[in-house]
């Protein structure tokens, strides 16, 4: 059971100029060749570490096909036995008992059913997940991971956000990559 207070972070990675796919759904150009001596490494172990502390993962339809290609590639399944809620209308494969699909209100499932169970929510795909998340002001933070590169069209990173949302930065980190890591707090 949760503390009484949950955290809920949307995470993207993007290109430099907002994508979080091509068009048709890529994302092909996640892997950089670029290198950033002076940047920091993600060690194993540091990611490791850092993944412990999620405890669940909201995605979209599309972002949880895309992770069923890459675990079919040989990837792995990036969000080992954490519970992973997808929303969708339609009919996808279910390959592990942790993953639930969800059909209904975003606020409802966030505020009754996570937010009651899960410390750290983590909302980790989708341009028009995002958006919704932030609309309804659900979202405690943002982080968002640039990558070195401008693919120059593509899905973004928030579809349809039809007001202004106030962040403060609260950090910033370069890494060996290039990719650069913000995390902004929402203001309320």
């Amino acid at each position: 059971m949760a503390d009484t207070i949950s955290r809920v972070t949307i995470h993207m990675v993007a290109s430099l100029d907002g994508f979080i796919a091509r068009r048709d759904g890529s994302v092909d150009w996640l892997e950089t060749s670029d290198k950033f001596e002076d940047g920091d490494s993600m060690a194993p172990e540091f990611v490791e570490e850092f993944l412990k502390s999620i405890d669940c993962y909201v995605m979209g339809s599309r972002t949880y096909e895309t992770a069923l290609e890459f675990e079919a590639k040989g990837f792995g399944w990036p969000y080992g036995d954490k519970p992973t809620f997808v929303l969708s209308s339609r009919e996808l494969p279910r390959n592990r008992k942790t993953v639930e699909f969800y059909s209904g209100d975003l606020a409802r499932l966030v505020n009754e059913r996570l937010k009651p169970a899960f410390r750290n929510i983590w909302f980790v795909g989708g341009g028009a997940v995002s958006g919704e998340c932030l609309r309804l002001g659900l979202a405690d933070e943002v982080r968002y991971s640039i990558m070195p590169i401008l693919i120059g069209d593509g899905i973004s990173f928030f579809e349809g956000l039809d007001k202004d949302v106030a962040l403060h930065l609260v950090e910033v980190k370069a890494y060996e990559s290039g990719m650069v890591a913000l995390r902004h707090e929402v203001r309320k």
